[in-house]
């Protein structure tokens, strides 16, 4: 691992059965990791990078799998991630600590759903990315198309290096624009490759794209736009060294091609990866200084200002030398029977064995025993990693997140971006005996998975989990049967609402107590604004008093009793969001004002003007619905999404099959699974994703409002 320079970190990322496990298996056959190419519907051992018997009965990637591959000289250590969005922080969290991403496209789909979520993530972190559009031997493949879209629908400049070698069931291989040839894969399994003259009648299409793409990327070297106006020989390195400069800077997205399933093009795919993507020395990774930060939070303190200090502003660069202190992030963790596996990614300095180092989040020194690097789910023991590598720790008691420093570092990295969660279910053992194990496994799955969330319904005592899809809470529930021989009664789906006031109000509000010695006194004055749609937080306190009205000590226990009772909305009981909370004027009193007072004071006026005065709305989970079906089915389809109050946002059409995009209330889409299928023949298939949240309809409020009214009444009844 000593010259990073030859290291690469990437991820495998698409849309759900675009092909990313069958391309990570070739890549492992290929570069002579495995002797066997496992396939993910085989029925029988299966993927490798599939390793959960769960994974390989559905056929579908559940967990994000690490392993490390050899190539050319250079070092790939590969995630394979999960296509289902209701995984979708799996790739989160991969993306997070990688340098590097395959895109892959189904050369049918294109560029779907989930394409635009991965797109979305790889552009948070930074990402330069090369898309591999897969599956050239499928009916209806259309690289072409799925170029336009890369553009249109991605908002990148798509830079094709190769154009297939026929199509369908006539894709043979393809032919490489740099160096002008044609690339056949032969052999039992394609491990042959052949290098030939471009066939004589794609030898027209093949010069016509290789200008297109000499074109866009002299937009990015002057050097490259010269030697084309003049019409002079550019060596193909001179071409390499453009494309890697255009893709680190995001400017160009470099397209490959071929079908991983028939074994074709992922030898050359490998090639551009060592290629293209960055290597660990490319990518500048910034930790926030937390030596800095807590300088100037105690600055501010002393000035006696409540100046919210910014974090981003001290953000220092890291090395990616092993002689540095250790900085490195924990990024996923597992629960297993010997206690915590904790993947890690190093970004400066060295993780050695048996040496201790510290937490930032908790400030606790924390002892490495054993490192091991992961093929899926085999390990082998290390003694010492470097900067740049990914490894896991294990029995280490940490978060998914955490950043851990050496001696001489006090640094803190950029957190994962965890979504919402937007349905939940409650959960009960079906025997007393199994309360322990099914306690166990919640704890497990929520420690591993910041999208899991378990809490309990004060009122009825029940167990709540919450999730981001049923796929997602179904999966957790199988796990708990399978691993903890724990059955469940499980109840039914329920939607995650919000409240929002919809009203601005202004307050002015005492509390006054008097019962012998001394009282209790807090007097506040300001205003309840609702905030503007497509808020980011969903609460935020002003602190507008001047003149020592109320004494600065009292002020967060204003903003402490404004948050408890945001808790829980007067319509339905649910999280109250969309609250910006003004604070102008007050009073207090010498002897009977305190801090719990004013936390009173707080929590009463926040709840007494969301009840009566703000006209409260309820904001219900919006999904994106992404349906691919027969086009004769299209009328009906449509026809039914406009029953469930959807809009459908775009349709089209291509080689008898209909794309339809749609926006839906979750509410209305439980058991859409089984509809789809009896309107279809069982011949359509969806995924859904979290778009946002909405106001409800007044009636279809009053009606949530009156059912969970009827809820209360029932549990009290059996009280």
């Amino acid at each position: 691992m000593k010259n990073l320079d030859q290291v690469r970190n990437i991820g495998i990322s698409a849309h759900i059965d675009s092909g990313k496990t069958t391309l990570t298996e070739r890549i492992l056959f290929y570069a002579g990791k495995t002797y066997k190419i496992g396939d993910v519907k085989d029925g029988g051992e299966g993927a490798v990078m599939d390793h959960m018997e769960l994974e390989r009965e559905r056929g579908i990637t559940i967990t994000s799998a690490a392993t490390q591959v050899r190539w050319q000289d250079h070092v790939v250590n590969v995630i394979d991630t999960p296509g289902h969005v209701d995984f979708t922080v799996e790739v989160e969290r991969s993306l997070r600590v990688l340098d590097g991403a395959i895109l892959v496209l189904c050369s049918v789909g294109g560029v779907q759903s989930q394409s635009l979520t991965v797109d979305r993530q790889m552009k948070r972190y930074g990402i330069p990315r090369i898309a591999f559009i897969n599956k050239l031997d499928r009916t209806g493949a259309d690289p072409d198309s799925v170029c336009q879209q890369i553009e249109e629908k991605l908002g990148v400049t798509p830079v094709p290096l190769q154009i297939p070698i026929g199509v369908e069931s006539n894709h043979k291989g393809v032919i490489d624009l740099l160096n002008m040839r044609a690339i056949y894969f032969h052999g039992d399994n394609g491990e042959e490759i052949k290098y030939e003259e471009i066939p004589a009648e794609l030898k027209d299409k093949a010069e016509r794209a290789r200008a297109y793409m000499l074109e866009q990327l002299s937009l990015f070297d002057d050097e490259l736009m010269e030697m084309l106006l003049e019409e002079s020989e550019i060596p193909v390195s001179k071409i390499e060294d453009v494309i890697r400069s255009a893709t680190l800077s995001q400017s160009i997205t470099p397209v490959m091609m071929g079908s991983a399933f028939k074994n074709k093009g992922v030898q050359v795919l490998l090639d551009g990866v060592v290629r293209y993507l960055p290597s660990p020395l490319d990518r500048e990774v910034k930790a926030i200084d937390v030596t800095a930060v807590e300088k100037a939070e105690k600055a501010e303190r002393e000035n006696g200002t409540n100046e919210k200090v910014d974090p981003d502003k001290y953000k220092v660069p890291l090395s990616t030398s092993d002689d540095d202190p250790l900085v490195c992030m924990a990024f996923k963790t597992v629960m297993e029977q010997f206690g915590q596996l904790t993947y890690t990614r190093i970004y400066q300095g060295q993780i050695k064995k048996g040496e201790s180092y510290i937490n930032i989040r908790t400030g606790q020194k924390t002892r490495f025993g054993r490192i091991v690097r992961m093929h899926s789910n085999d390990r082998e023991d290390v003694d010492i990693a470097g900067a740049g590598d990914i490894v896991a720790i294990v029995g280490v008691d940490c978060a998914s997140g955490d950043t851990f420093c050496g001696d001489g570092a006090n640094y803190s990295l950029e957190n994962i971006y965890v979504p919402e969660a937007v349905i939940r279910l409650s959960i009960e053992p079906k025997s007393r005996d199994s309360a322990d194990k099914l306690g166990k496994a919640l704890e497990r799955f929520r420690r591993e998975d910041p999208t899991f969330h378990v809490m309990t319904d004060e009122e009825t005592g029940q167990t709540i989990i919450a999730g981001m899809g049923q796929l997602h809470l179904d999966v957790y529930i199988e796990r708990i049967k399978r691993e903890y021989k724990c059955e469940c009664i499980v109840g039914e789906p329920r939607v995650a609402y919000k409240e929002t006031p919809s009203k601005a109000v202004e307050f002015n509000y005492k509390h006054k107590k008097q019962t012998g010695g001394s009282g209790q006194y807090a007097h506040i004055v300001g205003k309840i604004v609702p905030m503007a749609e497509g808020f980011e937080v969903p609460y935020e306190f002003h602190n507008d008093v001047t003149g020592g009205r109320i004494p600065k000590e009292y002020i967060p226990s204003i903003d402490a009793g404004f948050q408890r009772a945001l808790e829980k909305g007067p319509l339905c009981e649910c999280e109250v969001v969309g609250v910006d909370a003004y604070v102008s004027d007050g009073s207090y009193h010498d002897v009977d004002s305190s801090e719990m007072a004013f936390k009173i004071a707080g929590f009463d006026c926040m709840r007494e003007n969301l009840r009566d005065k703000c006209d409260m709305a309820l904001l219900e989970p919006i999904m994106t619905l992404d349906i691919e079906a027969p086009d004769e089915y299209q009328g009906s389809i449509t026809g039914h999404i406009s029953s469930k109050r959807g809009i459908v946002t775009s349709s089209s059409t291509k080689s008898m099959t209909c794309y339809i995009l749609a926006e839906v209330p979750l509410a209305a889409m439980f058991d859409y699974a089984n509809e789809l299928r009896s309107m279809t023949q069982g011949k359509g298939g969806f995924s859904m994703e979290f778009a946002r949240y909405a106001r409800c309809p007044r009636n279809v409020q009053e009606e949530v409002v009156e059912r969970r009214r009827k809820e209360l009444e029932e549990r009290r009844k059996n009280k």
